[in-house]
């Protein structure tokens, strides 16, 4: 990475939160997603369909390669394979983020 300051959680989460509210223009009231590191994004009390969570992933890798420049792919063998889904909550998500920058630091 480019950027020589440690990328920190809060850094990751802001852009995940970017990323909730572009994500939110698009869908309906009723399945917007909240801005909370608990918020559900996949699975039994997910918003997002299969389809959402691709355009999901898609908009955060393109903040992620913007602000840091770096590119990361978020869904890959290594997110698939996990036990614990890192797309399951914004908290996995944030977790995963983090880790996959430290790898490229």
């Amino acid at each position: 990475m480019e950027d020589s300051r440690a990328v920190t959680r809060k850094d990751i989460l802001r852009l995940v939160f970017t990323t909730i509210d572009e994500i939110n223009e698009t869908l309906p009231e009723d399945r917007q997603l909240t801005k909370s590191s608990e918020t559900h994004l996949l699975g039994k009390e997910g918003k997002l369909d299969s389809l959402g969570l691709v355009s999901f992933i898609i908009i955060l890798e393109q903040h992620i390669a913007e602000e840091f420049k770096v590119p990361i792919t978020l869904a890959d063998e290594k997110a698939i394979s996990r036990t614990k889904s890192p797309f399951r909550t914004v908290e996995n998500l944030t977790e995963y983020v983090l880790e996959l920058l430290e790898e490229t630091a």
